[in-house]
């Protein structure tokens, strides 16, 4: 079997600012897209390939394993991971999938859906997962940082104000939306650091780059659905028969874990599909080795 390997294919997918926009796949697709080859220019890093993608700094070095993410070799062709699979959840409202570094949003009455690169909380100060919904939609946000978080500024000499007002020391950005979730303290925002956006940076809320946030911001409205998961591998049996298989490194819960391969955990769901008849168990196996973020043909559906 070989990789879904798509150069430029623009029939399913156009390009916004970082976010990419897709169709709808029809008749029991997950397929999204097609992947795409960039050739490294002299000067480029990983980070500003991959906002010029609109995919995610991890995503871009997940599908490139080995490249150096700040002076990558003039003229080496990466893989530009735009092909992927949707989540197994609702298509409906905003979803992110946490493993992936992804935000979808399904636009209400259209067969469109928009996926944005995001950054998100850091070991110990992990996103949750969640079912939640837009409780508050805030332009030129002020910033409250917690006490806890205040200390750990003061540990490295920055004295945090009480609120940090709206303006370019805000880490917020410009828009922010309020999860109803716990007691509102996670939001989706923009940010003043955008290389904080395709990683674990933050202190649990989910990041944007600025670009993206302004536009997600004017599309959604007060109590549009969120779901947050964490789903590291994605698969599908495509209309065509092919079995397709997309593996994300799953999300290291301890500084421990980062030195050492993250076991991934599959579910029954995973299970099943994996030693069905068709499928091809060597490509599996080094697909769920590599976790390279790309969806892969693993076989064809017998009979």
């Amino acid at each position: 079997m070989k990789q879904i390997l798509v150069a430029c294919i623009a029939l399913c997918m156009a390009f916004s600012v970082s976010a990419l926009t897709y169709d709808l796949p029809e008749d029991g697709s997950r397929l999204l897209g097609g992947n795409q080859w960039h050739r490294v220019q002299k000067g480029e890093t990983i980070a500003l390939i991959a906002e010029r993608y609109g995919v995610g700094f991890l995503a871009v070095m997940a599908a490139n394993k080995g490249v150096d993410p700040f002076l990558p070799e003039e003229d080496t062709e990466l893989l530009i991971p735009t092909q992927i699979l949707l989540p197994d959840v609702e298509r409906k409202g905003v979803v992110v999938n946490l493993a992936e570094l992804r935000l979808y949003y399904f636009r209400p009455n259209s067969t469109e859906v928009d996926v944005l690169p995001i950054g998100i909380g850091r070991i110990g100060r992990e996103t949750p997962e969640m079912s939640t919904y837009i409780s508050q939609k805030r332009e030129q946000p002020t910033w409250t940082p917690t006490q806890n978080i205040r200390n750990e500024y003061a540990a490295k000499g920055i004295i945090l104000p009480p609120v940090v007002q709206a303006g370019p020391e805000n880490p917020l950005g410009e828009y922010a939306l309020r999860l109803a979730y716990g007691n509102g303290e996670y939001l989706i925002h923009g940010t003043n650091k955008e290389f904080g956006v395709g990683l674990r940076v933050s202190s649990g809320c989910i990041r944007l780059f600025p670009d993206d946030i302004e536009y997600l911001f004017s599309q959604v409205n007060l109590k549009t659905p969120v779901r947050i998961i964490n789903q590291s591998i994605k698969h599908s049996l495509e209309p065509s028969g092919e079995f397709l298989l997309e593996v994300h490194q799953p999300l290291n819960r301890s500084e421990e874990e980062v030195t050492q391969a993250t076991s991934l955990q599959l579910s029954r769901d995973d299970i099943k599909f994996i030693t069905q008849s068709g499928v091809d168990s060597s490509v599996v196996n080094q697909a769920l080795k590599n976790q390279q973020g790309i969806a892969l043909s693993v076989g064809e559906k017998q009979g």
